[in-house]
């Protein structure tokens, strides 16, 4: 491979990356994190702010967090805060069935299977395109694709982290992009349309008002992600030596001689169990629908079950095929697999430790309220024309998006103002939050204050052990700037050209 290309965009990510590896420990920046929200609480508590807050339109006061009542709460919740900081317990659950898998041999030779029947310089598209296609489990993606991006890439020998970035990209820098419905269509739907019912109180919004254009913006970052990557994330990368555990790189030998006849057992459990499932959906009355009959609404039952449902389907097929492979003897094995698993992301716990404390404390300060609400405010009294507003929405968005991570609690805060405000010039609530997904998918791969950033860290300490939080911000940070321009022109595009939006969704309002 040639050695990577001296240039000013090449030499501005090693110095990004220098820099911020130079930072402390990612557990400590979040303690520090901690600190500055406290003073900064304390410091605008007195302060009366004349906005309001658009969910509830009471006068938004900043809540301090250095009070006597406030500290006691604070330290009565640590342990709730960390025990239920959302990431946590999918992370752990799914890893469970994958180190099954993995201990097993069945990971690698599935990636072995793989790699036999896709050229190396199809990967990245492959991969890229499994990333966007997990968006319709949620966020289960971050545990399973991208660690198996570091995998896929180690095997076919080239570097894992080049593996591991375009993987992050696709699951976590396009995620609003799927070909197919996903939850997080109805829970945005559900906020535009409420805030469309301010102006019009007979506003209908379809949960798949986005998905023409979503579809669409699926193939653009996938090909975007695979120019990414080939010619700019791994040519930085060829001279980065692998300092990881070796052990844990994939081999493409033969194997154990029961190889072939694991993977047919294994492919049996995993149809067996689709199946199933498949069979106790299809019903319309079925358990696993909501009460509207839904399978994709976040109320369904099977939506809140596909982090168990990975479990299994990795658990089931794993002791399948270390039984036919003979790499499992007895029960211990499994159980080994499981604490082989728990081992690798006790570096994670600790961060998430510090992660969920600050995020509790910056959620009770109401900070991030006043940034979103003054933000948007401030844009509002621009007046900016049409393209220009949607432009300044993307922008703030994907600015607002580097301290809250939640898609939902952003669009809580946002859309009562946005989605009115454009309204009332005459464009529709559908564009608004096309807008709003395309600014708030872009820049999650380049904040450390994602909860999901630590564990992709995490990862990239498998491969290379000084890694840190520079690392993974400069291997990001091309794909966050490209998918933000090249997201922002086909939503431009598509409005220009009148393409359609998705189900029941046009450009412009009127009563």
């Amino acid at each position: 491979m040639e050695s990577p290309p001296s240039s000013i965009g090449q030499k501005l990510l090693n110095w990004i990356e220098w820099l911020g590896n130079k930072l402390p420990d990612a557990a400590l920046l979040f303690v520090w994190a901690l600190a500055i929200v406290w003073l900064a609480s304390f410091l605008l508590a007195p302060v009366e702010f004349a906005d309001k807050d658009p969910r509830t339109g009471e006068p938004l006061r900043v809540a301090s967090q250095l009070t006597g009542p406030a500290l006691i709460a604070f330290l009565t919740r640590m342990v709730r805060n960390f025990v239920e900081f959302p990431p946590l317990g999918q992370v752990l659950v799914v890893l469970l069935g994958v180190g099954v898998a993995e201990h097993t041999g069945l990971v690698n030779a599935l990636v072995k299977a793989m790699l036999r029947h896709t050229p190396s310089r199809w990967l990245t598209p492959m991969l890229m395109l499994v990333g966007i296609l997990s968006h319709s489990a949620g966020d289960p993606g971050y545990a399973l694709v991208i660690p198996l991006g570091g995998v896929i890439f180690a095997a076919a020998g080239r570097h894992p982290l080049v593996g591991i970035g375009a993987a992050f990209a696709a699951v976590s820098g396009g995620f609003s992009a799927s070909f197919l419905p996903a939850s997080i269509d109805p829970l945005l739907q559900g906020f535009t349309q409420k805030a469309a019912q301010i102006i019009d109180p007979l506003k209908q919004v379809n949960p798949l008002c986005n998905w023409g254009f979503m579809s669409a913006s699926s193939v653009l970052l996938i090909l975007v992600g695979w120019y990414i990557t080939d010619r700019v994330v791994e040519p930085r990368l060829a001279g980065t030596p692998i300092d990881g555990d070796a052990a844990s790189l994939p081999t493409l030998d033969n194997g154990p001689l029961g190889e072939s006849r694991g993977l047919a057992f294994a492919l049996a459990v995993l149809l067996a169990g689709v199946a199933m499932v498949a069979m106790l959906a299809w019903p319309a009355h079925s358990v696993l629908r909501s009460p509207e009959g839904s399978l994709v609404t976040p109320a369904a039952p099977l939506m809140q079950l596909i982090v168990p449902l990975i479990f299994l389907l990795f658990l089931g097929p794993g002791i399948a095929y270390g039984w036919a492979a003979g790499t499992v003897k007895s029960h211990r094995d499994v159980v080994q697999g499981m604490t082989k698993a728990m081992g690798t992301v006790s570096y994670y716990m600790v961060m998430v430790f510090f992660a969920a404390q600050f995020t509790a404390a910056f959620s009770q300060s109401k900070l991030g309220l006043l940034v979103a609400v003054k933000g948007a405010h401030a844009l509002t009294a621009l007046q900016l024309p049409g393209q220009a507003t949607v432009l300044g929405i993307i922008v703030l968005t994907a600015t607002i998006n580097l301290l809250i991570g939640s898609a939902s609690a952003k669009w809580a805060l946002l859309s009562p103002i946005f989605v009115p405000m454009l309204m009332t010039v005459g464009l529709s609530p559908e564009l608004t939050q096309a807008a709003f997904r395309v600014g708030d998918s872009s820049t999650n791969i380049i904040t450390p204050l994602m909860p999901f950033f630590p564990l992709v860290v995490v990862y990239m300490q498998r491969y290379q052990k000084n890694a840190g939080v520079g690392t993974l911000v400069s291997l990001m940070l091309p794909y966050s700037m490209a998918f933000l321009a090249v997201w922002t022109a086909l939503l431009l595009i598509f409005w220009w050209a009148n393409l359609p939006l998705g189900l029941h969704a046009g450009y412009t309002y009127s009563r």
